[in-house]
C-alpha cells in the first residue's frame, strides 16, 4: 500500500512523512477547491478556476509541511517523543493558516483548534486507541461470496421433512 506516517518512529524519515502529509493536504485542498468552484465562487475561465484551486490547495499543503517539519525538528532537538512536539507543529501550521487568512485572530483560533486536535491524535497513537475505526471491506463475487447471507430476514427452518413416506 505504500508508506504511512506512523510506519517509522517520530524523528525519522522526514522526507517520507512530509510526502504523506502533503499528499493528504493536496487531496483535501483539491476537494475543497472543487466544492468552492462548483458551488460558491463559480469562476469564469481556466485561469480563474486554477487560481481558486491554488488558493485552497497550496496553503493547506503549506500547513502540512509546517506541521511535519516542525514536529520532526522538535522531536530531534528535544530528544523526546511527546505531545509537545505535535503542539509545536500545530502552532506552526496555525501560523500558516493565519497568514493565508490574513488575520491574527484566525491564526490564534487555528493554533488552538489544531493544538487540541494534535493532542488528541498523539494520545491515540501513544495509547493505542482509534478515533475512527477502520472501514470493513467485503469482497463481492469471490470464491467465498456464496457463504454471505444478503437477505433482510434470517431464514428459520420449519418443521417439514424431505422425501415422501
Amino acid at each position: 500500500m505504500g508508506y504511512k506516517y506512523y510506519d517509522s518512529p517520530e524523528g525519522h524519515d522526514a522526507f517520507k512523512k512530509l510526502l504523506v502529509t502533503l499528499k493528504y493536504a493536496g487531496v483535501v485542498g483539491v476537494g475543497a477547491a472543487t466544492m468552492d468552484v462548483l458551488t460558491l465562487s463559480k469562476p469564469k475561465g481556466y485561469g480563474s478556476t486554477l487560481g481558486r484551486y491554488a488558493y485552497f490547495t497550496f496553503p493547506l499543503m503549506g500547513m502540512a509541511a509546517a506541521f511535519t517539519t516542525t514536529t520532526y525538528i522538535a522531536t530531534n532537538y528535544r530528544q523526546k517523543d511527546d505531545k509537545l512536539n505535535y503542539v509545536l507543529g500545530s502552532l506552526a501550521a496555525g501560523g500558516v493558516f493565519g497568514a493565508w487568512r490574513k488575520s491574527a485572530v484566525s491564526a490564534m483560533w487555528g493554533c488552538i483548534i489544531l493544538s487540541a486536535a494534535a493532542i488528541v491524535k498523539k494520545d491515540s497513537v501513544q495509547n493505542g486507541w482509534t478515533f475512527f475505526s477502520e472501514p470493513k471491506t467485503r469482497a463481492f463475487n469471490t470464491v467465498n461470496s456464496f457463504k454471505t447471507d444478503y437477505s433482510l430476514i434470517k431464514h428459520t427452518p420449519g418443521n417439514w421433512t424431505t422425501g415422501a413416506k
